[in-house]
């Protein structure tokens, strides 16, 4: 099959990899270098967050996890496995998608900071997403997978000369193929040196102002926001003011780290990911493959496996 890919984040360049990895021609078309996608400014710990439904997010989660573990052998891919903690002010149930990690512990009392109730421990990969989008790139450049930069605006111009399109547009979509269903989650994030810290932390009480610490092997990712139907893309300092010293009060490490750079990026929500196929009478075929929410890394591998799967079905029946 001839597939051609739209967007180059996390999603998009997963998918355009497993599709030339199962044998089939494949071009990628992005109106952003992936350097510049909302992908770029994730702090990409692993955590199916903002993500549904339930049992799909689940298996393609647990597929990731995998994929990412596997990769630590190869420090160009920027993946790293790191313990961390979910924190609680109050009890909590395990999560529903608990059967995706290998391990997940509750936190002894011993363990919780000040005015937390519980917590939960397990390990999950986070990934340097500078790296990682790079180590991506170049496979593809190194698969003779042909890239173009620039914006598709219909979808009948993708699916020209080839016979499929696999659109992971993110927000992009409310325009690409009209899905008013996609909602921005603002998302502020402020990166800061390496103090020594190995292991994340992360707590979610208050759903508009998220506190999380990410280690990275040179940095790590504060935060953050997650300000829905926010489309403003500019750091605003009281918000980084805010978030360094959410993140300070409960992990005093990264108190005083130099700052290093602000980010914002903006998650492409919706009530359900989409990942499904339409078929076009004599044009092709149109898999959709967007709406993460804040889990684009999360579900990356997990989503590009399933449509490596809708794309060949199609290529065997022979339409």
């Amino acid at each position: 099959m001839k597939v051609r890919v739209v967007g180059a984040g996390i999603v998009g360049l997963a998918c355009a990899l497993r599709l030339r990895e199962a044998g089939h021609e494949v071009a990628l078309v992005a109106a952003d270098r992936p350097e510049n996608t909302t992908s770029s400014v994730a702090a990409a710990l692993w955590y199916p967050y903002r993500a549904l439904p339930e049992q799909a997010v689940t298996r393609w989660a647990a597929h990731t996890y995998d994929v990412l573990k596997g990769m630590l052998d190869s420090p160009d891919t920027g993946v790293r496995l790191r313990t961390g903690r979910e924190l609680f002010r109050r009890p909590t149930e395990d999560p529903w998608w608990a059967s995706a990690v290998p391990t997940l512990e509750r936190v002894p009392p011993a363990g919780l900071p000040t005015g937390y109730v519980d917590g939960l421990a397990f390990p999950a990969p986070v990934v340097d997403m500078k790296a990682h989008l790079a180590w991506l790139l170049n496979r593809l450049y190194a698969l003779d997978v042909d890239i173009t930069w620039g914006r598709i605006r219909h979808l009948d111009h993708a699916l020209a000369d080839v016979d499929a399109v696999v659109n992971c547009t993110g927000l992009g979509s409310r325009e690409l193929v009209h899905d008013r269903t996609l909602t921005p989650v603002r998302g502020q994030v402020v990166i800061v040196e390496q103090t020594g810290l190995d292991e994340w932390t992360l707590d979610q009480s208050d759903p508009r102002q998220l506190t999380y610490i990410v280690p990275r092997t040179d940095t790590i990712v504060l935060g953050g926001t997650a300000e829905e139907s926010d489309e403003d893309d500019a750091v605003r300092p009281a918000t980084a003011s805010a978030i360094v010293q959410r993140c300070s009060a409960l992990v005093p490490q990264v108190a005083g780290a130099r700052i290093l750079g602000h980010r914002v990026g903006l998650r492409p929500a919706r009530p359900a990911v989409r990942l499904e196929a339409e078929e076009h009478a004599d044009r092709g075929l149109v898999v959709h493959c967007y709406g993460h929410g804040g889990a684009g890394v999360t579900l990356s591998y997990g989503c590009a496996a399933d449509v490596v799967r809708l794309v060949s079905e199609h290529a065997s029946n022979g339409r």
